[in-house]
């Protein structure tokens, strides 16, 4: 796996690696906060708030860890949210795909089933991934059917597996799509895209 920032295109979205450029732009998509309300960032709704995550996330691709995008609606040329590749490992040829956020308009539209199409494309097919994970709050009901309409397979449960920022415990709900599975999810993201 030869993980580097690339940029990802389709009809209504570019996958942009995210820079500070971005802030102003993720502050204003970024201001409602009942999109960080099951998000472990905690309430990223003012420019500077957004600019410390912007930072966060950017020493977090220094690591080797995560390579975090901007969401780039193309109609509009604004960044309406981020996603990322976390939990990276080169060596085992997995990654997960979560941390995504975009602004309340753009929520429950074919932004996010185009986000994780060509993020699932990429891993499977330029980086090779044997594995892509994705997460979940277990009370994030929202993101749980988002997952699961891309075609991941539900794994489990893990209790007590995080503190949010608000100090209460997360039980995080785990999916999977394997490499066998790709051409199947393929074609159903491609069925739902086309629509």
């Amino acid at each position: 796996m030869n993980i580097h920032p690339v940029t990802l295109s389709r009809r209504n979205v570019r996958l942009e690696p995210l820079t500070v450029e971005h802030v102003p732009d993720l502050s204003v998509a970024g201001a409602d906060e009942s999109i960080w309300k099951n998000m472990l960032f905690g309430m990223v709704t003012s420019e500077e708030k957004m600019y410390a995550w912007v930072e966060e996330m950017l020493t977090r691709e220094m690591s080797g860890t995560d390579l975090p995008f901007a969401v780039i609606h193309l109609e509009s040329g604004r960044a309406i949210g981020a996603t990322r590749y976390m939990n990276i490992n080169v060596q085992h040829r997995t990654l997960e795909i979560g941390g995504t956020w975009y602004g309340v308009k753009y929520q429950r539209t074919t932004v996010d089933v185009e986000c994780k199409y060509l993020l699932l494309k990429h891993a499977f097919e330029a980086l090779g991934c044997i594995r892509v994970q994705f997460e979940t709050d277990i009370r994030n009901t929202p993101s749980q059917r988002a997952i699961e309409r891309l075609g991941a397979t539900r794994e489990g449960v893990l209790r007590n597996h995080m503190i949010r920022w608000d100090g209460t415990y997360r039980d995080s709900i785990y999916y999977s799509i394997i490499e066998s599975e790709w051409p199947d999810v393929k074609a159903r993201l491609r069925s739902l895209l086309d629509r």
